[in-house]
């Protein structure tokens, strides 16, 4: 064609009529495309008009194409090339079908333009509302879903990974690529990933991945290859997620080029230390620290660092970011957990320039089951990212949000199996006002608590003052409830739950608020008699020291030996020392029961553990929960929290609001508590609001958003909002807020001091005893399965009264028995028997309180073979075997000198511990301080060889 015809052929189609038509439905949509494209940073221009070095990117209007392809709604021009095509379509059509027809004008630029590659890589659907993207250098490229487009320099950025040569078309449409050319997309690189390592270093910076954590990895990266955009990862408490995380993350960094990876936690605190563990990571490629190598950044402000590789932040902070809003540093310390259930329509993300949606390769959201809601959902589905959810307790929502994509399912059953948890026992403390509540008769003086200031005042009854359990600690407080429970926990601790045990184990306390927390604290430090190092209250609401230092003290010194808390360890905490749970409060949600409860769930070294919990028994094979309110009974819901307004918390309203829930049944709830809360407050305290709310009382307040929820004229969409938005703008201060909060906690607690408490039971659980049963039938299973295999077995059977057991034979089977699948102690299955022996109220079974040492195994498997009809511990038996064979020695007129009992009774002991005694073990201690073999020698001279050899035969149990 001549150029002046072709001339002729632009300005026939872009020529602009006299009078423009009212704009169609599709037209509309381009204007909602334009806007997007101009915020992304594209210059949009007609083709009549176009300057295509204007930018770095253009995108021209109406696009006339080679004869049989058609006019492309948008062509897209990065650096002065050609790199894709956009197709228009109105609000509502459905865009897979319009696949076909972009991909044909992808194929359709005029071979005398200038192209990046041909076909053009970059193609977009689009009805303004909803957009799909295919990246043509993909292998296998599939179209996605994206929240908006993605701007010039990062499709400028992906360009750089194709030939530098200019490549032309030699026809219409066919391409003549560069011979080299190989696009390495990160779904390119995702699926030539070198081999996993799975142990690095040596040493005591030696590293290894469990099996579990290898099979996730695995299975995550096929998922990734595959080109799924959403996987789950299930790996129960204690498990090592975040170890699993890490290495997958540096991995995908490393090897598979991912720019940025966002790492998403639903508290402050969790972000700390996942910064902590992000920098103790050491590379098994190069012996770098992770923190060394790449920079992470810990989001604290809203200021994200674009040379940082991993960003880690809370939820909360990333959505006020999008929104272009400040985050209070208080509003990061609260959970998420239920505040996204108050916005029915949560106010919509819009796009961001500053931070685009291709901020993020990956997002690994942690604790995904309370991360993919309504209000948070936007921020995980605004970015065109991969997402990877880690959780311990999925539910039915967390699977269908991750297109029920689950690549690794590790249950704490499995992790038992493996020895990466521990398992449980659950302890029943049951006492009188915890099942019935009680009844104060009037004229008694009961006392009345300020929350906020903790000041009491005393009153007297006029009537009979009576409260049921569920009110216990919320508007009541029965100390001597309370005190019942730590003098129980005092008084059996050692004897139940840890009789070999010299100290209390760590312990960890759940209460229900601050103010109950705090009079657990003080009651147990009494009871205990112990000082104010050994019980700690770890809260948001801590005072002195910060709650991450008294956190790390609980972790990893001596003191506290008990920390209670309300619900900042509730969740991802890792405090692995901790071997006792204590439950004071009820919980209704499981996901959340099983996340309390995950604290004990972690495996420690013995090394570890004695650190801080000292003593050579000093060993972790289980945890205590020890439930003092049923909780382990009722049942629990997967339901979604907070879904009546009227059981909101106070605190979840103001957070609602401050991430700008305008609602009218959130702020008609928030607008009724105000003006409640009004009614109680003193002049002072009305004066403080005022001081802190510029001048505004929360009289007026409530009556502002009143007034906005009922105006007087009628208005507009956007006027209502407006005025709204306008009523609650005082709340947007976080000091409001607090005060607020610290105001509504003054309501007055009344305190019980009359009602004397009394201790209905403490006993292991009908599930810990079903547990019990379970040890000691897959024990007993376990021995006369292996009975001739296991030389200790062997022998024990063969030979039930007088058995030539080694010690070393012994230890063997210990060694079988403690390693996976069994992971069963001497301790353990001791414990076990002990508990069915008192359930069923017999006495076979002695000795449950005292330390367990190796050859207690032997009595072990002897009455699990029912060899024996009473479980007694070894030494026990050895030595009344030693007391009768001494009687009958003495019958046969045989004496000893006091020298001579000395040496036996050693000897006897001596086996006890070892099974039996040889002439080498007489240079060791206690032998070695009395002469050792030479003494012993001169002492029973030449029947020393044949005393031995009786104590060795009768007195082996």
């Amino acid at each position: 064609m001549p150029k002046a015809a072709s001339r002729d052929r632009f300005d026939t189609i872009f020529r602009t009529p006299a009078q423009a038509p009212m704009p169609t439905a599709e037209q509309l949509a381009r204007e909602h495309i334009d806007h997007l494209l101009t915020a992304a940073g594209w210059a949009v221009q007609n083709v009549v008009a176009a300057d295509i070095h204007a930018t770095r990117g253009v995108a021209l209007r109406e696009f006339p194409l080679e004869a049989g392809h058609g006019c492309a709604d948008y062509l897209l021009y990065v650096d002065g090339k050609a790199a894709g095509v956009i197709e228009a379509k109105k609000q509502g059509a459905t865009l897979t079908g319009v696949e076909i027809q972009s991909a044909r004008y992808a194929q359709g630029l005029p071979r005398r333009l200038p192209a990046w590659r041909r076909p053009l890589p970059f193609i977009y659907e689009s009805t303004g509302a909803e957009t799909h993207f295919s990246n043509g250098l993909d292998p296998e490229p599939r179209a996605r879903n994206v929240f908006a487009f993605h701007q010039p320099a990062t499709l400028g950025e992906w360009l750089q990974t194709l030939p530098q040569t200019p490549v032309f078309s030699t026809g219409s449409g066919t391409a003549a690529p560069h011979a080299d050319f190989a696009p390495l997309t990160l779904l390119a690189r995702v699926r030539n990933m070198p081999d996993l390592l799975t142990e690095w270093g040596d040493g005591v910076s030696r590293q290894q991945l469990w099996p579990a954590q290898i099979t996730a990895i695995h299975n995550l990266e096929r998922s990734l290859a595959a080109n799924k955009p959403r996987a789950l990862i299930q790996m129960a408490t204690g498990s090592g997620k975040t170890f699993t995380a890490i290495s997958f993350i540096y991995r995908l960094i490393k090897f598979a080029g991912a720019r940025r990876v966002l790492f998403l936690v639903d508290r402050g605190n969790l972000g700390r230390q996942a910064k902590k563990e992000f920098d103790q990571y050491v590379s098994p490629v190069n012996n770098f620290k992770f923190g060394e190598e790449y920079i992470v950044q810990h989001l604290a402000s809203n200021h994200l660092d674009t040379t940082a590789r991993v960003c880690i932040a809370t939820i909360q902070r990333l959505y006020s970011m999008l929104k272009g809003h400040e985050l209070a540093h208080e509003d990061e310390e609260r959970s998420t957990a239920g505040s996204d259930a108050l916005f029915r329509q949560p106010e919509p993300i819009d796009y961001n320039p500053a931070i685009p949606i291709e901020t993020f390769d990956i997002i690994v959201t942690d604790e995904a089951h309370r991360s993919i809601y309504n209000l948070w959902r936007q921020v995980l589905e605004y970015f065109d990212a991969y997402l990877i959810g880690l959780t311990a307790t999925p539910n039915k929502q967390t699977f269908g949000f991750f297109n029920q994509n689950l690549v690794m399912e590790y249950g704490h059953e499995q992790a038992v199996a493996d020895g990466v948890n521990v398992n449980y026992d659950v302890y029943r403390i049951r006492t009188e006002v915890s099942e019935a509540g009680a009844r104060v008769e009037a004229g008694y003086w009961l006392e009345v608590r300020d929350k906020a200031t903790r000041a009491r005042r005393d009153w007297q009854l006029d009537d009979d003052f009576e409260y049921e359990p569920a009110e216990l600690d919320r508007s009541v407080q029965t100390p001597d409830q309370i005190r019942t429970i730590a003098r129980t926990l005092r008084d059996n601790w050692q004897r139940d739950l840890f009789p070999q045990r010299s100290e209390l184990p760590k312990t960890l306390v759940f209460a229900r608020d601050d103010n109950h927390a705090e009079a657990i604290v003080e009651i147990l430090r009494q009871e205990f008699g112990r000082g104010n190092d050994f019980a700690q209250k770890i809260t948001y609401r801590s005072t002195g020291d910060s709650p991450e230092n008294l956190i790390r003290a609980f972790r990893s010194s001596y003191y506290p030996r008990i920390a209670v808390t309300v619900d900042m360890i509730a969740t991802g905490t890792d405090i692995k020392p901790v071997e006792i749970v204590v439950f004071m409060r009820s919980v209704k949600s499981r996901s959340f029961f099983e996340q309390m409860k995950g604290r004990g769930v972690r495996i420690v070294s013995d090394d570890d553990l004695r650190g801080v919990t000292p003593g050579e028994h000093a060993h972790k094979d289980r945890f205590v929960i020890v439930d003092c309110v049923g909780v382990c009974e009722r049942d629990k819901t997967d339901s979604r929290p907070m879904d009546q307004k009227k059981s909101v918390p106070f605190h979840a309203l103001l957070q609602a609001v401050s991430l700008g829930n305008v609602e009218p049944e959130v702020l008609s709830s928030v607008a009724l508590r105000l003006s409640r809360l009004e009614a109680q407050l003193s002049d002072t305290e009305r004066a403080r609001v005022r001081s802190t709310a510029d001048g505004i009382d929360l009289k007026e307040l409530s009556r502002a958003i009143v007034h906005a929820l009922n105006p007087a004229t009628d208005r507009s969409p956007q006027e209502a909002e407006n005025a709204l938005r306008q009523a609650v703008r005082p709340l947007a201060k976080p000091q409001l807020r607090e005060l607020l909060l610290s105001l509504k906690a003054q309501k007055e607690l009344v305190i019980d001091i009359v009602t004397q408490d009394r201790l209905l039971g403490a006993e292991y659980s009908a599930a810990a005893r079903e547990r019990a049963q379970g040890l000691v039938q897959s024990f007993e299973a376990f021995i006369a399965e292996h009975r001739d295999e296991i030389t200790a077995l062997q022998i024990l059977y063969n030979r039930p009264t007088r058995a030539p057991l080694s010690f070393a034979d012994l230890q063997a089977l210990a060694d079988t028995l403690q390693a996976p699948p069994q992971l069963w102690t001497e301790s353990q299955l001791w414990q076990a028997y002990a508990a069915l022996d008192k359930s069923r109220g017999e006495k076979k079974v002695r000795g449950a309180s005292q330390r367990r040492i190796l050859t207690d195994l032997v009595s072990l498997v002897r009455y699990a073979m029912h060899q024996e009809n009473e479980l007694v511990p070894y030494p026990e038996r050895v030595m009344a075997n030693f007391k009768a064979w001494m009687s009958q020695q003495e019958a046969t007129g045989r004496g000893f000198t006091n020298e001579q009992r000395w040496w036996l009774e050693k000897m006897a002991e001596h086996i006890a511990s070892n099974l039996g005694i040889e002439a080498d073990d007489f240079s060791y201690a206690p032998f070695d301080q009395r002469g050792g073999l030479g003494r012993v020698h001169q002492v029973f001279g030449a029947e020393l060889t044949k005393v031995i050899e009786a104590l060795n035969r009768e007195l082996a149990a």
